[in-house]
């Protein structure tokens, strides 16, 4: 689950971590009493769960809280298009307006969870900023890391030598420290799975402050944080995603055009690494579960064939405690409900898959069976290659 910006830094300064004075607005009049409140000039930002905003329109520096409110009544209720949220963008239901904090030098500071090493990664970079994607690209030497034994702990010698990467003088390693710090005692506490601030500013009296912040936590620790969880923001999610989560599927939506329905994690990555092999893009990730109900199934094939984007669905079931012929009625019974259906391709093994493949065949759907992933390779091929001509 992801924050917004103003919720990540309220999280963040309950751990000592400085950010600038400001508040939250949901209407242009708001916006203008909290600029009314502060020093300015001041920086105006959407809240979304995306970056990029400040390419995408979505921040504007201020000298007046009129020209507060002016921002946010433009802003609010529109969806903000950035580099990170797709074509439809996201939509705007609140802002943020800060203090702005000029004559800085900008850092990079972030804590994920490494996966080779199961273990935190503090990752630290003097080149902070907007183009700090560039320079993990052009400049991997400005980009340093360190990994976290967590049965010990963040040890002061990791920092301080973090805090040296960035070329900062002696007197302000300590300093360093202590923030990335209470940033890991953030990520800990927490069960996060990301922490990112971007910029950390330096000032020129030497303070640190989170002029940007994200967070996201694990979803399946949540229910160790009902605070945290009464944070979310389900607006933010795309809509089918957020059908998902109300339904209990494991569902992701990607740029491709090929839809997956697919039970166990570890089958739908290699039923979408089939699909890549086939020349095509996968338009979901879906794991409907070795235990789903019929209801379940059939909520998660609609789902897939809710997406515009969907071309042709690849279905790849192993049968075992979720029968294939559960399946079956499931996508007959969501297909039964839409038109337009597109060409499927299904997969069976397991327990009752003779059963599934026979109530499939009796169906009016334009279904291609095969016994194996590369027969299912070669149908969306040929799936595509009809579409082509």
């Amino acid at each position: 689950m992801k924050f917004h910006e103003c919720d990540a830094k309220s999280i963040l300064s309950k751990y000592g971590v400085e950010i600038p004075t400001g508040g939250v607005a949901n209407t242009g009049a708001e916006a203008a009493t909290v600029a009314a409140s502060l020093t300015r000039p001041l920086v105006i930002k959407a809240q979304i769960h995306a970056g990029g905003r400040f390419k995408g329109g979505g921040v504007r520096i201020v000298d007046t809280p009129e020209e507060a409110g002016e921002f946010a009544d433009r802003i609010l209720g529109t969806r903000l298009i950035t580099p990170q949220t797709g074509p439809l963008g996201s939509p705007v239901d609140r802002v943020l307006i800060e203090e702005a904090i000029s004559e800085i030098q900008q850092l990079y500071l972030s804590i994920i969870i490494d996966p080779s090493s199961r273990s935190p990664l503090i990752i630290a970079s003097e080149a902070g900023g907007t183009e700090i994607e560039d320079t993990a690209s052009n400049s991997p030497e400005k980009i340093h890391k360190a990994i976290v034994d967590s049965r010990i702990g963040f040890q002061p010698f990791q920092g301080r030598r973090l805090a040296a990467s960035l070329n900062l003088s002696r007197d302000l390693l300590n300093p360093c420290y202590d923030v990335m710090l209470s940033i890991y005692n953030a990520f800990i506490d927490n069960d996060l799975s990301l922490v990112e601030i971007n910029p950390l500013a330096l000032t020129p009296d030497n303070k640190f402050i989170a002029l940007d912040a994200k967070i996201s936590i694990e979803d399946d620790a949540l229910f160790r944080h009902p605070d945290l969880a009464r944070l979310n923001d389900p607006s933010q999610l795309d809509i089918l995603e957020c059908k998902a989560l109300e339904h209990g599927i494991a569902y992701v939506k990607l740029d491709g055009d090929v839809g997956c329905l697919v039970n166990g994690a570890g089958l739908a990555m290699a039923t979408m690494d089939v699909i890549n092999i086939a020349g095509a893009q996968p338009a979901n990730f879906l794991d409907v579960g070795g235990g789903a109900s019929e209801e379940k199934s059939t909520e998660a094939f609609k789902i897939i064939l809710d997406d515009p984007q969907v071309k042709s669905i690849l279905v790849n079931m192993f049968g075992g405690i979720l029968r294939c012929d559960i399946v079956a009625t499931a996508i007959v019974n969501a297909c039964s409900q839409k038109q337009d259906i597109p060409p499927i391709v299904v997969r069976m093994q397991g327990t009752n898959s003779t059963e599934g493949k026979k109530i499939l065949s009796d169906s009016d759907l334009n279904i291609h069976f095969t016994e194996s992933l590369i027969d299912a390779t070669n149908a969306i091929k040929n799936i595509r290659f009809r579409e082509m001509v």
